[in-house]
């Protein structure tokens, strides 16, 4: 057997996504047949003591202070972007220039124009590239997706979804710094709607197509904030809630809110498609089953079924454990990265790319744009 070619990964950022992103390029070489061996060979973060214990504990073989220094080392093939959302531009543009592969994470950029300008570098310099919308991967999803391809709704008429959680509740919570740069605008771009709308929107455009229009709201409940880097008492400039409705290019119409101030809820993702022949449903707290309705169905036993995916025929399943047993979060991005891997060594773009993103990014932007002169507002097309 030829020895495979090895990738030489190098990762910007070591908090939650950060390791994420190290277990799948761990873990997906162990479970699926890879073109080539991806290879841990540094990390940079600017806190050298923290990123040497990562870099320790993950495997890393070395570490960088500075983002700069990453990418201009001959020996790295991939820069992984797992930090804030004010360092992807630079950094994906940067990487891109320099001839590497660039992954990630979502949101692509603050705004359109800055993932704009991400997707004109990747794709001026012709480099492989993906954003981590990591959802799209799980197999009750992909499979759900298998399903609009295979034309078994007919045509849709409503699509909804909601991301609920409610951690920033308490109006002692600082904004800013680490571990809180989601609630400096500056940093963020924006709150929910970038942060969990995005996921959402990402799922959708790639289910039921383009969002034409949209027309939205958001709130912010909690005015003003310490900030955790200066202490200060400042505006809080992010959302704190948002709702749109919108039509898709097909057609149909939908519905979406997400919000961080809905009390005992952690991580509520839900997703519903209703269509002539067939409705569907998924949630992600029973991210492993798809809720499926056939009108076609005229026996006595007709009704929504409850899909366990876990079966060998099912999306990705194979690669896993016996039929029965459940996979979870943590695949989804083990997923993701061995298709991109796999579409590297096919010549062929790995879906969401930077392309994806920013389609994605008009969405967003148009409902934010939406909020504000309190109209319908049309989405830009990518």
């Amino acid at each position: 057997m030829a020895a495979k070619k090895t990738l030489n990964i190098g990762l910007v950022g070591y908090g939650f996504m950060g390791r994420t992103h190290s277990n799948a390029f761990l873990q997906a070489p162990r479970f699926f047949d890879l073109p080539f061996r991806p290879a841990l060979t540094a990390v940079c973060a600017r806190n050298s003591d923290r990123v040497k214990g990562f870099a320790e504990n993950w495997g890393y073989a070395s570490v960088e202070s500075d983002w700069r220094a990453l990418v201009d080392r001959k020996d790295i093939d991939l820069i992984d972007i797992a930090s804030p959302n004010d360092t992807h531009a630079e950094i994906a543009i940067a990487a891109a220039k320099a001839g590497k592969m660039v992954l990630c994470e979502k949101p692509l950029g603050r705004t359109a124009n800055e993932a704009r300008s991400m997707v004109d570098a990747v794709e001026a310099a012709g480099v492989s590239n993906m954003v981590w919308y990591n959802y799209r991967r799980v197999p009750a999803v992909t499979m759900l997706k298998n399903l609009l391809q295979e034309d078994r709704f007919g045509r849709i008429f409503h699509y909804r979804s909601q991301f609920l959680q409610d951690w920033t509740i308490s109006q002692d919570l600082p904004q800013g710094g680490e571990g809180l740069w989601r609630l400096d605008a500056s940093v963020a771009g924006s709150g929910v709607t970038g942060d969990l709308l995005a996921h959402n929107i990402d799922m959708a455009l790639w289910l039921n197509g383009p969002i034409v229009e949209v027309s939205a709201m958001t709130e912010t409940f909690i005015k003003e904030r310490k900030h955790s880097l200066t202490g200060e008492v400042t505006p809080v400039r992010i959302d704190d809630a948002s709702a749109f409705l919108c039509r898709f290019a097909n057609g149909s119409m939908a519905l979406f809110e997400a919000t961080r101030y809905a009390r005992g809820h952690k991580a509520l993702f839900t997703l519903e498609i209703n269509g002539e022949r067939a409705s569907a449903a998924w949630d992600l707290h029973d991210l492993h089953r798809l809720e499926f309705f056939d009108h076609r169905d005229e026996g006595q036993l007709r009704g929504w079924k409850s899909i366990h995916v876990t079966d060998s025929d099912h999306p990705y399943m194979k690669n896993w454990w016996v039929p029965g047993l459940q996979i979870g979060y943590e695949h989804t991005f083990i997923h993701q990265f061995a298709d991109f891997l796999l579409g590297v060594g096919a010549n062929k773009p790995a879906a969401p790319t930077f392309r994806d993103g920013l389609a994605t990014e008009y969405v967003t932007d148009a409902v934010l744009r939406s909020a504000k002169t309190r109209q319908w507002e049309a989405v830009a097309a990518s």
